[in-house]
């Protein structure tokens, strides 16, 4: 019975978010909209700068676990192609 209710909830929070007008645009239109402003996108940016160090050492030692002998190619490179002998 609980879950019906919080079914419930949860359609009628998505009704209101996606079809209900607050000014110019819906609940969904504002998030939107905000999540592609420059602040957010320096935002972003900055926190993939931050934790790269932090990504690329968990990388490493997910190869180092899975014995994964290919090093991974840097960032930003493109891949090779083999070459056929």
């Amino acid at each position: 019975m609980r879950f019906l209710v919080y079914l419930a909830i949860a359609i009628a929070l998505a009704w209101f978010a996606t079809t209900v007008q607050l000014g110019k645009h819906t609940l969904v239109g504002h998030i939107r909209a905000i999540w592609h402003t420059e602040e957010v996108r320096d935002l972003k940016d900055g926190v993939k700068e931050k934790t790269r160090p932090a990504v690329e050492r968990l990388e490493r030692g997910v190869r180092a676990a899975t014995g994964s002998e290919r090093e991974a190619p840097a960032r930003g490179a493109t891949a090779e192609a083999p070459q056929s002998q």
